[in-house]
């Protein structure tokens, strides 16, 4: 998903433009940090103490410089109304939290208002045409043919939202489907430029699982079905980029 975003990002905005970064849900901060490294301006949101605690232990341990370019705000996604005006970012990161909200619309809205014209709004959000995939391969029958008709779902855990350590919530949680984040995107003014899979053939893998030694070559294979069709439509996850217009 990185590799995804920062193709996104060069082809959106000139080379070594400072860009205005929010990440929504930011969880331990993975995402913003890296960005921040980059030398863009990065907020992060976040609502989860514990969350916003490891950030700031991460951001604690970096240079002066990059510890300037990034601030970290205690508050829910669904109210970015109240803490920014709109137009005040060029990108706008919300990986792994619309899965956790009952009503995803308002919130959606809320975060294409933030972006300047032009801005670039990145979801990451559970495949709701998919759901019977990972039931299904580990022989689950009952389970795989009950996800052909819904878009509710156990998670087996919770990745933090921008590729942290996998944590079990135990909470029933939903999917989405591209069609539908698809209509809705274009409703709020932020219609939809790209989309990948991600965790097309490795969502599978076992907690805790030990990297393969040529994790290059796996990323290069899930990168390059993340693009491709039909394999990017059976994916976990979805990767959608809208643009403000």
């Amino acid at each position: 998903m990185t590799r995804q975003l920062d193709e996104q990002i060069v082809g959106r905005f000139p080379v070594g433009q400072r860009l205005r970064v929010l990440d929504v849900g930011m969880g331990q901060g993975t995402q913003a940090l890296r960005l921040a490294r980059a030398g863009h301006q990065v907020t992060g949101l976040e609502q989860d103490a514990k969350m916003i605690a490891v950030a700031r232990e991460s951001l604690a341990g970096e240079p002066e410089g990059i510890r300037e370019r990034m601030r970290i705000i205690e508050g829910d996604g669904r109210d970015t109304g109240v803490h920014f005006l709109p137009g005040s970012f060029d990108v706008v990161l919300c990986h792994g939290v619309l899965m956790y909200v009952e009503e995803p619309d308002p919130l959606l809205a809320g975060l294409a208002r933030m972006l300047a014209p032009g801005g670039l709004l990145s979801l990451l959000v559970r495949n709701g045409d998919a759901l019977a995939i990972r039931p299904g391969l580990s022989g689950d029958w009952a389970g795989a043919l009950a996800a052909f008709d819904t878009v509710s779902y156990l998670p087996h855990s919770r990745t933090d939202s921008n590729g942290g350590t996998p944590i079990r919530l135990g909470l029933d949680v939903r999917a989405d489907r591209l069609k539908d984040l698809t209509s809705t995107l274009a409703g709020i003014g932020a219609p939809l430029h790209a989309w990948y899979g991600v965790r097309v053939f490795t969502d599978t893998a076992a907690d805790g699982a030990d990297v393969p030694a040529d994790v290059e070559t796996l990323l290069a294979v899930e990168e390059k079905a993340g693009r491709t069709d039909p394999y990017r439509g059976v994916a976990a996850l979805l990767h959608l980029c809208g643009v403000r217009g």
